[in-house]
């Protein structure tokens, strides 16, 4: 699969950077990668789904090679700066359908990019997004105001993580099998490995700084569920049979509440599309293409 790097200077005052296939005339799939990740990361997927879709990979601020860009702008305007950046620099893509699909934080900002452009995209799958239940948005809101969101236990978790290792060897042996990591396929951690540690003098660390995986953990979106009710792009979520308790009271509650709206629970966890790279590919694609009229070949 190859990939060529793009840049855009966003309107934020930072510059955005992700990947894109060549344009091949096929339908566009636009990614957006989860929190302390990247866009690459997700290689074994994206590589099975490239047979299908050209692709267009967007690292968010702070992930990947996208610039750090300062205080965390928020999930609503990352969502925006993403839009901005693919109008801004896809213009070789414009004639064919334009797909979008998201993993955990960046379904969530897939999300935010329907509801607000309805038109942008043709359908959209999100691979399950961390979509918050409303009593988690009010009561993340009084602790924001009061501080309390900075110490959640996945922000703590976040900035207590260990960033930097003597080599790509060590960080594999620390890594693989604990955590996030458990149950992944070795070729997705091959790619994490690969794609989002950078080198450093005295050896390799994480691209995606664990003071920013903490601010998002430490931080919400605005106006969810209104913007939720407003999705009109037919919209798939696959959603782990483990992952987050909320996520799939989440999905429900979204399914009931927006006919636009359809949900399958798929086998593993959180990183589902990570364990069982071809089966997370074949169920994105078979939804996206049904919106075309074709199977995947």
């Amino acid at each position: 699969m190859q990939l060529i790097p793009w840049s855009h200077p966003t309107s934020a005052g930072f510059t955005l950077r992700g990947w894109h296939s060549a344009p091949s005339g096929r339908p566009l799939l636009h990614f957006l990668h989860g929190n302390g990740f990247c866009g690459r990361t997700y290689e074994p997927m994206l590589q099975q789904l490239a047979r299908h879709f050209d692709l267009w990979l967007s690292d968010a601020q702070g992930h990947g090679d996208s610039d750090h860009g300062g205080k965390f702008v928020g999930w609503n305007r990352s969502a925006d700066l993403a839009v901005e950046a693919l109008k801004a620099q896809g213009a070789a893509f414009t004639g064919v359908p334009w797909f979008a699909a998201g993993h955990s934080f960046g379904g969530v900002l897939t999300s935010l990019m329907v509801a607000e452009h309805p038109k942008l995209f043709k359908a959209a799958v999100l691979l399950d997004p961390v979509l918050f239940t409303p009593p988690m948005l009010l009561g993340a809101s009084v602790a924001e105001l009061t501080g309390v969101m900075r110490h959640t236990p996945l922000a703590r978790q976040a900035r207590g993580r260990r960033d930097q290792w003597a080599s790509r060897d060590e960080a594999r042996a620390n890594l693989t099998g604990r955590g996030t990591y458990k149950g992944w396929a070795d070729e997705a951690m091959d790619a994490f490995l690969t794609h989002a540690l950078v080198e450093v003098d005295d050896g390799v660390r994480l691209k995606c700084r664990p003071s920013r995986e903490a601010e998002i953990f430490g931080s919400m979106p605005d106006r969810l569920w209104s913007l939720l009710a407003r999705v009109r792009t037919p919209v798939h979520v696959l959603h782990a049979e483990r992952t987050f308790p909320f996520v799939s009271e989440s999905v429900a509650r979204w399914t009931n509440l927006n006919d636009h709206v359809s949900a399958l629970q798929v086998p593993g966890g959180h990183c589902f599309m990570q364990e069982r790279p071809a089966d997370a590919a074949g169920w994105v694609a078979t939804e996206l293409l049904s919106r075309l009229g074709a199977v995947p070949a």
